[in-house]
C-alpha cells in the first residue's frame, strides 16, 4: 500500500490512546480543493488520511497526532473523540456536492478498496472494537451525514473491518413512533440507541434530537430508510446492531481479524 506524504499543521497532541476509526467524505467539489483546506491553518481542520477517487491515499497527520476531523461529537460515553480516533477523509461530493440529477455520487470500486486496505493497515496497529469503527454522522448526527447511505458499509464488513449485522426478523408487534410521540416506549428506543453509541438522552419525548440521531441510525443501517421515524423495521435492526455492538466489546473481538465479521 502506497501512502503520499502531504502535511498539515493542522494537529496537535493525543489525550488519550487510539481506540476508534472515523470514516468521512469530503463533500467538496475535487479532491485538491479538501486537501487544500485541510493543509490550510485558518480552516482548523484536518485528518490523518484522505483517500482519492483513483485509490491513492495522502497521509496528512501522523497516526500519533490528534486530527482535527471529528469535531463536536460523541460515542459510547466518550467525547474528545478527535484525541482517540483516527479520521478518514474519502473524496466525495455526497449531500454538499450530488450530481446533476441530485443523486449521491458513488464510491468507485479502486477507491473502497484503497479504504479498506487503508484500514486494515490501521486496525493491525491499534485496539479498535468493531463497534467503534463509525462514520461522522453517527458521532454527530445534528450537524453531519457523512460519509453518507450511499458508502458500502456491507462490503467493509465483509472484509473484516466493522459491523453489519444480518437481518432479524421484525419485533412482532412494534408500535410506530414519530416526532411528538412521548412516553416509555420512545424512552427505550432512546435507551437502545445509547447503549449501541449514539449520544442522546433517554428524556422518553421524540424530539428534534431523537428524530435526527434515528434518521443517523437509518443512513448507516437502513439506508433506504432515512425517514427519522421508528417502525417495525427499525426496531429490529436496533436489536441486530444492538446485539453484534455487545458482541464486539469482548475484549477479544477488539483485533482486525474479527471485527468486520458479519454479526447473526
Amino acid at each position: 500500500m502506497q501512502v503520499d506524504l502531504a502535511p498539515s499543521p493542522n494537529f496537535n497532541d493525543r489525550k488519550c490512546p487510539v481506540d476508534m476509526l472515523v470514516l468521512h467524505y469530503t463533500g467538496m467539489e475535487t479532491g485538491k480543493v479538501a486537501l487544500a483546506r485541510m493543509r490550510d491553518p485558518a480552516s482548523e481542520v484536518s485528518a490523518h488520511y484522505m483517500v482519492w477517487e483513483d485509490g491513492r491515499i495522502t497521509q496528512l497527520v501522523g497516526e500519533d497526532k490528534r486530527a482535527w476531523h471529528a469535531g463536536v461529537s460523541s460515542w459510547q460515553g466518550d467525547d474528545d473523540l478527535n484525541s482517540r480516533s483516527i479520521g478518514i477523509e474519502i473524496v466525495n461530493g455526497g449531500h454538499d456536492v450530488p450530481l446533476p440529477d441530485g443523486a449521491l455520487p458513488p464510491y468507485p470500486d479502486i477507491q473502497i478498496d484503497a479504504v479498506i486496505a487503508l484500514c486494515h493497515s490501521i486496525l493491525a496497529s491499534h485496539a479498535i472494537p468493531a463497534s467503534r469503527v463509525v462514520a461522522h454522522s453517527d458521532i454527530a448526527p445534528a450537524r453531519k451525514t457523512d460519509p453518507g447511505e450511499h458508502f458500502p458499509w456491507a462490503r467493509l464488513a465483509d472484509a473484516g473491518i466493522g459491523l453489519w449485522p444480518s437481518a432479524g426478523p421484525e419485533v412482532p408487534g412494534a408500535a410506530k413512533l414519530a416526532p411528538g410521540d412521548a412516553g416509555e416506549p420512545v424512552r427505550d428506543l432512546q435507551v437502545c440507541l445509547r447503549a449501541i453509541g449514539y449520544g442522546i438522552e433517554p428524556t422518553g419525548l421524540y424530539d428534534d434530537a431523537t428524530r435526527l440521531t434515528v434518521q443517523a441510525f437509518h443512513r448507516r443501517w437502513l439506508p433506504d430508510a432515512l425517514t427519522g421515524h421508528c417502525d417495525a423495521r427499525t426496531l429490529a435492526r436496533l436489536r441486530d446492531v444492538y446485539m453484534a455492538v455487545t458482541a464486539s466489546s469482548d475484549p477479544s473481538s477488539t483485533s482486525s481479524s474479527s471485527s468486520g465479521s458479519r454479526a447473526s
